[in-house]
């Protein structure tokens, strides 16, 4: 075996709500020819499931390893671990409790091989929150089922990316109604923290800029709209900015700030909520937009679109986003072996820190 077959990395790819699109995009991503350069790629569901996608979408074939266990990979194709030991019908663009099933079974398969080490990182295709929910899964998503299984105490941070944009949220699957509660000045800390240090170890990148959105309307007009900027979200930017070198910058109004593109001059964005950030996030990245999951010693990405039941079955599902979680996932595990690597023996740093005293950006330009 040559020393670039040994490198490839294997990537777990659990396959989603089976009545939704999660399949569809899977094959399309890993039956590219490039991608057998890049890694190994490793899903997680039924054989039979997987064939009645291939027939419904009039996908083309092309070879798979089937087999029971995640120790049993061929290299030189895409692999698929059957894990669904039950009959699961079917029915394209209907949500359904069997697919919730299905969806949980591939995912607990491919968490307990990332666990052991048997995979490198891990993909998760689009799942229904609704139907998945059972004794064994009563979490709002994916990302905090991994927190709790894979965790190993750390906390989780949901971040969207693409190359140009990358939105860390401080609050995820939350009603509206309850995020100023939500957001604490020890929590917004701890997710500058956890942001600033996924930036630099995750995606490779030296003392990060990052820009903190308001709550509320015009970053709360001193208090006229609302106080959590004065009260909650500037006290925290200062301490993370004082007492753990975190460069952080606003807190800035979401409308302005996106709609005058000023996230190109950040290495990361602090969005409040979800829509909030993930709303602008979709409009400029959809298909190749991508969920990484930072803090937590595993690797998981995933595309950003959901189940796509409305088209679930048709062949016109866009693997672009599926495709890019994948690289994404083999970029952050290189990056951290790199980061660690270098920090091993550390030298002093002979580098002076500037720019830190400056700490208010003009954004009153476009570029």
């Amino acid at each position: 075996m040559s020393e670039d077959k040994k490198k490839r990395l294997r990537v777990g790819i659990t396959l989603g709500d089976t009545n939704g699109i999660g399949i569809e995009v899977a094959l399309k991503a890993v039956s590219l020819p490039e991608m057998m350069d890049l890694c190994i790629p490793v899903m997680y569901g039924s054989s039979k499931i997987v064939s009645y996608h291939r027939n419904a979408c009039n996908l083309p074939g092309f070879q798979i390893n089937h087999t029971k266990s995640a120790e049993r990979l061929k290299e030189n194709m895409p692999n698929l671990v059957e894990c669904i030991n039950q009959d699961v019908k079917v029915e394209l663009g209907h949500p359904s409790k069997q697919a919730g099933l299905a969806s949980f079974l591939a995912l607990e398969a491919a968490v307990r091989d990332l666990k052991a080490g048997l995979i490198d990182a891990l993909v998760t295709a689009p799942i229904s929150k609704e139907n998945i929910q059972s004794e064994d899964f009563k979490f709002p998503g994916h990302t905090e089922y991994l927190e709790s299984a894979a965790g190993d105490g750390n906390k989780a941070l949901m971040v969207m990316c693409t190359h140009n944009l990358r939105i860390a949220l401080a609050t995820t699957h939350l009603p509206l109604a309850q995020v100023p509660a939500a957001i604490t000045v020890e929590g917004l800390r701890a997710k500058l923290r956890l942001f600033n240090e996924s930036l630099k170890r995750d995606f490779y990148t030296e003392r990060p800029r990052i820009a903190v959105l308001s709550i509320n309307p015009h970053a709360g007009e001193n208090g006229i709209l609302g106080t959590e900027e004065r009260d909650v979200i500037i006290p925290a930017m200062q301490l993370s900015y004082d007492e753990d070198g975190v460069m952080c910058f606003g807190p800035y109004a979401a409308d302005g700030f996106f709609g005058a593109r000023h996230y190109r001059r950040f290495d990361g964005v602090l969005a409040m909520y979800h829509d909030q950030g993930l709303a602008p996030f979709k409009t400029i990245a959809m298909d190749e937009g991508v969920n990484f999951t930072a803090g937590l010693p595993i690797v998981r990405t995933s595309p950003d679109h959901g189940t796509g039941y409305d088209i679930a079955g048709q062949g016109i599902a866009n693997e672009s986003s599926m495709r890019q979680a994948i690289y994404t996932a083999l970029d952050v595990c290189r990056n951290r072996v790199r980061y660690d690597e270098e920090r091993k023996n550390p030298l002093p740093k002979l580098f002076q820190d500037r720019g830190r005293d400056n700490v208010k950006l003009d954004l009153t330009k476009d570029d």
